[in-house]
């Protein structure tokens, strides 16, 4: 290697660049690395750089620009392939920067950006020489630019004096134009002024005559409205109490005449059941009959003993929905999440709902289904089923109070079966005349259709 009197290398690597790269030889920097780049392999390009690879020259240009310039800065071995592309590309140029006789009739932010490539000797006045060429041709443009402006500024200023003058003559006219329209509407509106006057002093007279009246008629009307506020008010009166005991008298017959309907069909149905049970003849009874025996072909206590059912037989269940007018009322939640938790609310609601409807209908027993409203985050749209009235508790009130309300609400005498393996519902329903059967004995009756 050929070495300078200094005792550094001639090549110009050496040499340090003091200042930044003006922004023309950088961009023409990127572009010759972004050419150079394709004729590289994967390998042999910096680590940061590989991800562009596939991409265009331009692409290549615009997206890792800032990558490229950092790689010629930090990666000499990089720099150096480049420019062995750039030597290939452009010889001429190359070999004048290598005898250090750039031409002269080439663009100097190209001379610049491919010394600062190939760092031949001097290549850091090359760089300097471009960036301040750069800026004086930008200061001669700029002051170009300014001459332009400052010109036609000038030609603005005078085209608006000559119309500001214009204006002037124009806008003088019309304001002694104006002085005289103004001299003339100042002798009318003096005379509209005493015209006013002479009609505000017949207003305040008209005014005051209107006001007096209006006081009269206003005590008249104010005593007329009072009397009449305090008739309605008797008549609301009248009428509410009226109302309210028509009301109670018609509830009260209404509800305790379907209470003692609803029982008599109660017990008819149950004495004609009770009557084709025990095969009792149609007709008045006889002395003889008063004897106690078995008759032939009937059943004794000790046969009927042995034809009792356990409690979870769910046979018990069709001898008591067999009943006549048997209402039976189902705790909803406490079935489904008896038979199958795993499923969602709704689809444990329309489950459970659609057996009931088949066994309503194979029945014919009257079916109320309750859920606990306490679980809804929303108002339920459910379309209950034929033969089965679904509710659900208001706030505050829970399913199992619901029920006790339902039961309480039947007649005594008729025939009630509450289905819930809750021992509290249990109990309390059992207080009250009603037949509870456990939750398991319903499922075990739909599984078996």
């Amino acid at each position: 290697m050929v070495e300078t009197t200094g005792g550094e290398p001639a090549d110009g690597t050496a040499e340090v660049l003091d200042r930044p790269l003006p922004d023309g030889v950088r961009r023409r920097v990127v572009q010759i690395v972004s050419d150079g780049f394709g004729g590289l392999t994967l390998t042999e390009l910096p680590a940061q750089l590989r991800q562009y690879a596939r991409f265009t020259p331009s692409r290549r240009a615009k997206f890792a620009g800032n990558a490229m310039a950092a790689a010629m800065e930090a990666d000499p071995i990089f720099r150096q392939r480049i420019a062995e592309r750039l030597r290939e590309a452009q010889p001429e140029l190359a070999g004048a920067l290598d005898s250090g006789a750039p031409p002269p009739a080439a663009d100097p932010l190209d001379v610049a950006a491919a010394a600062y490539v190939l760092r031949p000797a001097g290549w850091v006045k090359l760089v300097t020489a471009a960036g301040e060429e750069a800026q004086r041709a930008n200061a001669e443009r700029a002051d170009e630019e300014t001459r332009a402006e400052l010109e036609r500024l000038r030609e603005e200023l005078a085209a608006a004096r000559d119309q500001t003058r214009i204006d002037t003559e124009r806008l003088r006219t019309e304001l002694e134009s104006a002085k005289k329209e103004a001299d003339s509407l100042q002798r009318k509106l003096r005379a509209a002024l005493s015209d006013v006057k002479r009609g505000e002093a017949a207003l305040r007279k008209a005014r005051a005559e209107t006001d007096a009246v209006r006081a009269e008629g206003q005590a008249q009307l104010s005593a007329a409205e009072s009397e009449a506020r305090r008739l309605k008010a008797r008549l609301g009166e009248t009428e509410a109490a009226l109302e309210a005991s028509r009301r109670a008298a018609r509830e009260g017959r209404s509800v305790e005449d379907m209470r003692v309907r609803l029982l008599l069909d109660t017990v008819l149905d149950a004495a004609q059941g009770l009557r084709r049970e025990l095969a009792l003849p149609p007709v008045s009874g006889r002395p003889a009959e008063t004897v106690d025996a078995v008759e032939p072909g009937r059943m004794t206590p000790k046969d009927i003993a042995a034809r009792a059912l356990s409690d979870s037989d769910p046979a018990i269940l069709d001898q008591l929905l067999a009943l006549p007018q048997v209402h039976l009322v189902v705790d909803g939640y406490n079935v489904t999440k008896t038979g199958y938790p795993q499923m969602p609310l709704e689809k444990q609601r329309l489950r459970l709902l659609g057996q009931l409807s088949l066994l309503a209908a194979q029945t014919g027993a009257e079916v109320t289904c309750v859920f606990d409203g306490a679980e809804l985050a929303a108002p339920v749209l459910l379309a209950p089923p034929r033969g089965v009235r679904v509710l659900f508790s208001k706030p505050g009130v829970t399913a199992d109070e619901l029920i006790r309300q339902l039961v309480r609400a039947e007649p005594p005498g008729r025939p009630v079966v509450v289905v819930s393996t809750d021992r509290e519902v249990a109990d309390g329903v059992a207080k009250v005349g009603a037949r509870p059967v456990a939750s398991a004995v319903l499922l075990k009756r739909f599984s078996r259709g």
